[in-house]
């Protein structure tokens, strides 16, 4: 069946034309998708037949909550969402003063296989559909009260190895009629898929994009990172010169420090280098533990942004929200459905 939350404004029209109503049909019903209809019943403004024939020939999709976490010490909100299929994931809600950010999922687990990170444990299980992965703003909303003013894909999975559907969620939660949410409001992460970020470029578009790249020599990020071993650190860099030639817009460089492996003074002079001649921006973060993992905290973070910043490189540390919650990427659906235990 056809799921119609992923479908654009032209699919939509080109749908209800299909099923014998007028074009202004697919406007109402996009807005009822885009508002959070949980049924066909609920679009009352939609002729009786037409809701039949869609629930006859499409499906809605309508996440579960299985679990909701709010933080003590910063109100900060994680959802284990469960999806029409009964897999799990995860979206987070934060407050800032600028505004409520998301940060959303765009695949079911993930296969990178990076060492510190909770998401990957299991593997992949599957792609979200554009959907599925809108789904997570539009039932925040809901859910919360809250409205969303700022998205980041830096939730479970790697949102360039879903890059067909990431893609055309990024058209749809633009859209001025749906949620309306404009580029340079959207964060999208990644652990580096070289090709992708090339491809990415070519669009054009002013997201921010996020590199994870945790490590400026090849020795110490393949040993964080196995994607590393198919995209050196040159490769990578060459990829980030290329995207900001064709976007104009500067790249963030996520970089958690790991307690002797990615914190020594030589690999922050070497990070200084490689970004040197190119507009950007160093995302320091605090590891978070997990438990399958004998990676631990840097207690070099200070001395390593300091060491940075005398380089003239722009550094931040980034603020740690929901810790009391489980709110790093993929820790409440692992504790939750026991994956990665033995």
């Amino acid at each position: 069946m056809i799921e119609l939350k992923s479908l654009s404004r032209r699919e939509l029209e080109e749908l209800v034309t299909r099923l014998g109503q007028p074009k202004f049909r697919a406007g109402q019903l996009f807005h009822w998708l885009h508002a959070g209809a949980e049924s066909f019943e609920e679009m009352t403004n939609l002729p009786q037949a037409l809701r039949t024939q869609l629930r006859e020939q499409t499906r809605l999709t309508v996440p579960q909550v299985v679990r909701k976490q709010v933080s003590k010490l910063d109100g900060t909100i994680k959802y284990l969402w469960r999806l029409s299929d009964g897999n799990c994931i995860e979206s987070v809600l934060m407050s800032y003063q600028h505004g409520n950010s998301i940060c959303v999922s765009s695949e079911v687990g993930c296969q990178m296989g990076c060492a510190f990170c909770a998401s990957t444990l299991g593997g992949l299980v599957r792609r979200l559909s554009a959907g599925e992965i809108l789904d997570q703003i539009i039932f925040v909303q809901k859910e919360s009260g809250r409205k969303v003013s700022n998205i980041v894909l830096m939730g479970i999975g790697e949102p360039l190895d879903n890059f067909e559907a990431v893609m055309r969620f990024l058209e749809l939660v633009n859209d001025p009629d749906g949620l309306g949410i404009g580029m340079r409001h959207i964060s999208l992460s990644t652990c580096g898929l070289a090709d992708k970020i090339d491809k990415l470029a070519s669009y054009r578009l002013q997201l921010t994009l996020s590199v994870s790249l945790h490590a400026p020599d090849d020795a110490s990020r393949s040993r964080l990172m196995p994607v590393n071993r198919a995209v050196n650190v040159d490769r990578l860099m060459e990829s980030c010169r290329n995207y900001f030639a064709a976007t104009g817009r500067r790249i963030s460089y996520e970089y958690a420090l790991v307690d002797g492996i990615n914190d020594r003074d030589w690999q922050a002079d070497l990070l200084a280098r490689r970004l040197g001649d190119l507009p950007s921006h160093v995302n320091l973060i605090t590891l978070n533990e997990v438990r399958e993992s004998p990676l631990k905290p840097s207690r070099r973070l200070r001395a390593f942004q300091q060491r940075l910043e005398q380089q003239g490189i722009t550094v931040t540390v980034r603020r740690r929200l929901g810790r009391d919650i489980d709110a790093s990427c993929g820790q409440l659906r692992r504790k939750t459905l026991g994956i990665g235990e033995s």
